[in-house]
């Protein structure tokens, strides 16, 4: 790790997902193992010891996963796929969600406020623009995604809250550099996990993160 949250030499190694048998950059798919009573736990954070059952990110592989007994074919062993998983895995990302954008707070690599984003989005600082899924339409609408940078829509206002150790948050923006980088990603996969568009970007009128 160096200064300011970036991170060397980050892990571009890939994994087979158990549904679509692609093989693609971990930083697309979700990690399980089988725990020591037989059942499958998400590891969002890619720590618990054991062989990985890797899944994209997507709502549909997800539940597909559980529905066919796909887990239990990857692990080659029958497996119990507890109830609430795909609760569990919404909650582990949100969570890390909230620590990296707080972390980036910490780091004065993140703002919240109108006013603030605004400024940071003047000056060319921000490289993503963080807005509340529940936010007003109308008053989201008055700020626009930087240029080459994006736009991440998922977290409620209650969820960006936690980040910025307020109530409620609905403008947020993060500056460029390794913590902005991991946000991005883990943003990507909850937008999966959600099945939301994650929101419009407000410059170009298009899809993003």
């Amino acid at each position: 790790m160096t200064r300011g949250g970036r991170t060397k030499n980050r892990d571009l190694s890939e994994r087979k997902c158990v549904v679509t048998g692609e093989v693609q950059p971990k930083a697309g798919l979700i990690r399980f193992v089988v725990g020591p009573n037989d059942d499958v736990v998400a590891d969002v954070l890619e720590k618990l010891p054991g062989r990985g059952l890797w899944v994209s990110a997507d709502k549909t592989a997800l539940e597909t996963a559980s529905r066919k007994g796909l887990f239990s074919r990857g692990a080659k062993r029958q497996v119990t796929v507890p109830d609430g998983l795909m609760a569990e895995i919404d909650r582990q990302l949100v969570r890390r969600m909230v620590d990296l954008i707080s972390l980036a707070r910490k780091a004065g690599e993140a703002v919240a406020g109108y006013e603030k984003v605004k400024d940071w989005l003047i000056k060319d600082v921000a490289e993503v623009l963080l807005q509340a899924s529940d936010g007003s339409e109308r008053g989201k609408s008055k700020l626009r995604t930087p240029e080459g940078g994006h736009f991440i829509g998922v977290l409620t206002s209650a969820e960006l809250g936690l980040a910025f150790g307020r109530e409620s948050v609905i403008h947020g923006a993060l500056a460029t550099g390794g913590l902005t980088t991991r946000v991005v990603e883990t943003a990507a996969k909850l937008k999966g996990v959600r099945d939301i568009d994650g929101g419009k970007d407000r410059r170009k009128g298009k899809d993003s993160r």
